[in-house]
């Protein structure tokens, strides 16, 4: 018998996860949970499951082994709870929450019931960072500059605060991700942000600008820019500077030293390597070969909900341990 699946939430990014789990010969896709009851029937229709609406349903009849939970961030309840008290094994889509309350209190759930979660940062599970880690292995970071430049996204509850976090919690959290896998833990967060061009677009209450600045645990700096003004994507990266040698990272990896420009294109699917990963921990047990599981992804979330405390404050923000 495959590992059983279910789904919470079936739109958006959950469909390459699903047609990435459709592969694997030792995974049954057997439920699909979602608010919209046409995409939960579609999705069981198409990959031979069971449809439902409440994912409380779902949990208490189908004898899951894992469960992946796509939910925007501002919707995140209690499916991660009751699965890991049921011993349900969790991949839950990054951000994990748009509150330390909530995120602090699924923690508790998945460490009490000792279940293995990964969380969906998939740029951990690229070549060009794989390459960025061995080359800055035993150098000293002085700084980072990230970035997520683009347009905004066509989804109404990005558009929502309250829902998404805004574009430091929901999408850029991929480069400080980034930033904190490669440099270390990250002490005080310093940011601003702001509405300046897009103003025509209804229910929108996110900053479409912000700059946020990080001073790390080992004295490195970095500054992490997001926009969402532009009608075309621009820029998403992170290049890491040290002494005569700058590490870029955007759909590939560039290394640069005097003299010397060293290159990797990212060839992995990753959506696939990512799953591949999360469902041999389930069968075996050993969860070494996970990236981020839900413990890390929270001090993630901790780092840019930190900046959207600062832009509020005017205040400088320290990062509790």
């Amino acid at each position: 018998m495959g590992v059983r699946v279910g789904f919470v939430g079936v739109g958006g990014i959950a469909r390459a996860h699903i047609v990435a789990l459709a592969q694997m010969e030792d995974v049954e896709l057997v439920a699909f949970c979602d608010v919209q009851e046409d995409r939960a029937r579609a999705a069981a229709a198409e990959f031979k499951g069971t449809a439902y609406t409440a994912h409380q349903d779902m949990l208490e009849r189908e004898g899951l082994h894992a469960l992946y939970v796509c939910v925007p961030p501002g919707f995140h309840t209690d499916a991660e709870i009751i699965a890991a008290r049921k011993g349900i094994h969790l991949f839950i889509e990054k951000p994990v929450a748009v509150t330390l309350r909530k995120a602090r209190e699924i923690e508790a759930a998945i460490k009490d019931a000792g279940v293995i979660s990964s969380v969906g940062y998939h740029w951990r599970y690229q070549d060009s960072t794989r390459l960025a880690r061995e080359k800055l292995a035993d150098r000293t970071i002085a700084m980072v500059l990230g970035y997520w430049m683009g347009g905004l996204p066509g989804v109404p509850w990005w558009r929502v605060m309250a829902q998404s976090g805004g574009q430091m919690v929901e999408q850029t959290t991929h480069i400080f991700d980034l930033a904190r896998y490669l440099v270390g833990e990250v002490r005080r967060v310093c940011a601003m942000a702001a509405r300046r061009t897009v103003m025509d677009v209804p229910n929108l209450d996110v900053s479409d600008v912000g700059t946020a600045v990080l001073e790390f645990d080992n004295g490195a700096i970095g500054t992490i820019s997001s926009t969402c003004c532009l009608d075309f994507g621009y820029r998403v990266g992170l290049n890491v500077i040290c002494r005569n040698l700058v590490v870029e990272i955007d759909g590939g990896a560039r290394i640069l030293e005097a003299g010397r420009v060293e290159e990797v294109r990212n060839k992995t699917d990753v959506r696939m390597l990512q799953s591949r990963v999360f469902i041999d921990a389930v069968k075996s047990g050993k969860r070494d070969a996970i990236e981020s599981n839900y413990s890390d992804a929270v001090k993630t979330l901790a780092v840019t909900l930190a900046a959207n405390e600062s832009v509020e404050t005017g205040k400088a923000v320290d990062i509790s341990p």
